[in-house]
């Protein structure tokens, strides 16, 4: 089943007099439960690209279809919806609110959803659960590690049941040892039938993904299926 599209994808900027041609039409299609990473140097378009799968920004031409849906063409207040539904976020500086605990950071999403606040909490108590943070639901951020700081990041991302997991740089903040246990948990997230787009510049990480996609000058220079590191899945999401 096909979840994300683009067709002759293109996104410039004007500077002055100066158009600035960041994507040069860009075609790809991922599939529900693909695992892919995109990679490039920096100037390559790959932030961008992600910033208009994410329904963040619009492409100046071209299509771009979720789930059979031209986003292209729909307005801000159809884009947010979308946002709040279809996709799950995952950002390196994890974006996470200071004065809240664990438990009502991933519970935030669910307020624009319009559910009551016990089942918000239900379902955020699930999730934090599912990454592995049970006994840290009420820690706030300054009482949680750089690690579990990205799973509450995760668990929030994951807390709509969104058709894609965005992840943009997610191990950028993170040492080796607690990048590999992010990387593990995406590989479980995978598993469980998750489909998941990651942009990062590591090459380690990026192997991690069942497919890796290579941007350069804003054009796909490569696409190639990968075989995965495998890494051991925490036992708490074994089952999950």
């Amino acid at each position: 089943m096909e979840v994300i599209r683009t067709e002759q994808l293109l996104r410039q900027f004007i500077l002055g007099k100066e158009v600035i041609k960041v994507l040069k039409g860009i075609d790809i299609s991922i599939q529900k439960n693909e695992y892919v990473a995109f990679m490039g140097p920096s100037g390559s378009g790959k932030s961008t690209f992600m910033n208009i799968i994410g329904c963040l920004d619009s492409p100046s031409g071209g299509k771009y279809l979720l789930n059979g849906k031209d986003v292209s063409k729909l307005n801000d207040n159809q884009l947010a919806e979308i946002r709040n539904h279809e996709i799950g976020f995952i950002f390196q500086t994890f974006n996470l609110l200071p004065r809240y605990t664990a438990l009502e950071n991933v519970a935030l999403p669910l307020i624009y959803a319009g559910i009551s606040k016990s089942k918000r909490l239900e379902r955020a108590k699930t999730v934090l659960e599912q990454v592995g943070l049970g006994d840290r639901m009420k820690h706030k951020p300054n009482e949680l590690s750089g690690g579990q700081r990205q799973r509450v990041a995760v668990a929030r991302a994951l807390v709509n049941e969104p058709t894609i997991l965005l992840a943009d740089e997610p191990t950028g903040n993170l040492d080796t040892r607690t990048s590999y246990e992010i990387m593990a948990l995406f590989d479980a997230l995978r598993a469980a039938g998750n489909t998941i787009i990651l942009v990062t510049h590591e090459e380690d990480i990026a192997r991690h993904a069942t497919r890796i996609v290579r941007l350069r000058d804003g054009l796909i220079e490569s696409d190639e299926p990968n075989e995965p590191i495998r890494l051991e899945i925490p036992p708490n999401l074994e089952d999950s």
